[in-house]
């Protein structure tokens, strides 16, 4: 949930092009990882729907390979590599030759249904692996929108993916072990993640433990038992927690939250997964956390 995601094979060194596909800018992003970008010669390219979109995403994703060169991660070589290896493209047919494609759009299943009919028409080569960066919806339910669902993997990030060195995979009943095997390898040895092998449930393992947590927290807050502050700090300072439940909700986005906690509550139908109906009337009213400046906090 809210992973900034990285594109990358272990496979495709040299001649082989692996690609991101993105919809949604905001809390989501298909960009660097610095292993990836440092340690491998792997052409990118990352389609935005919106050419403004995609000049977005390349300021964002310069400032981090530059922070990167600054902070001694990379050498000036690796730096030059990586800028000169990533471009940028609006129309899906341009991700026709890839060899792994990653979607990181917004948490809506008709969005990503349609996403994967696209890439399964637009992807020429069978061996393509097409992944889902989805927080919470099962991986069998987008691979059958395609005629290779053995080819289809959930690849679950976290937020922010450079930084965060958790990595979910998550094959279907229908994904090939092959395929599993290498998104793991890549995960793993070209990304430097830490790789958790999740069965293919709603939410995975991250969020079937978090989703219950803050929907808790945002009722005690909506039942007046503590202030958001209180309750942040409690967590933070009781329990060593690094945010506390209300401030990383808003970091996730309310909206991204409210479409987990239901893609939760349908699949297994225990109300602590139910969205509050607080979280119901922010995302209603617009107060989606950080990305538009009021959640929780204010942040204007």
């Amino acid at each position: 949930m809210g992973a900034r995601d990285c594109v990358g094979s272990k496979r495709v060194c040299g001649s082989k092009r692996v690609c991101g596909s993105k919809r949604v800018c905001g809390s989501k992003r298909v960009c660097g990882s610095k292993r990836v970008w440092g340690s491998w010669s792997v052409a990118r390219v990352v389609r935005e729907v919106r050419p403004e979109a995609g000049g977005h995403s390349a300021a964002g994703i310069r400032r981090s390979w530059d922070r990167a060169l600054e902070r001694g991660k990379w050498d000036e070589a690796a730096h030059a590599s990586a800028l000169g290896n990533v471009s940028f493209a609006t129309e899906m047919a341009d991700l026709a030759d890839c060899d792994l494609v990653i979607e990181a759009v917004v948490e809506s299943y008709e969005l990503k249904a349609g996403i994967f009919r696209e890439l399964d028409e637009v992807v020429t080569s069978p061996d393509a692996v097409l992944a889902t960066n989805t927080s919470s919806i099962p991986i069998i339910d987008i691979a059958m929108n395609t005629s290779r669902p053995e080819r289809v993997i959930g690849l679950h990030f976290f937020n922010p993916a450079p930084v965060m060195k958790l990595v979910e995979v998550i094959p279907s009943v229908r994904t090939d072990d092959d395929v599993t095997r290498l998104i793991t390898d890549f995960a793993t040895d070209v990304l430097g993640k830490v790789v958790v092998a999740a069965k293919d449930r709603a939410g995975f393992v991250v969020n079937m433990l978090l989703v219950p947590y803050l929907n808790a927290a945002m009722r005690m807050y909506a039942d007046g038992h503590a202030s958001a502050i209180d309750i942040d700090n409690a967590m933070k300072l009781g329990a060593a927690h690094p945010m506390g439940p209300l401030e990383l909700s808003d970091m996730i986005g309310l909206d991204t939250m409210m479409l987990v906690a239901e893609t939760l509550f349908a699949e297994y139908g225990d109300d602590f997964y139910m969205p509050p109906p607080l979280l119901r009337r922010m995302v209603a009213a617009g107060h989606l956390g950080r990305k538009t400046g009021r959640g929780f906090y204010d942040y204007s």
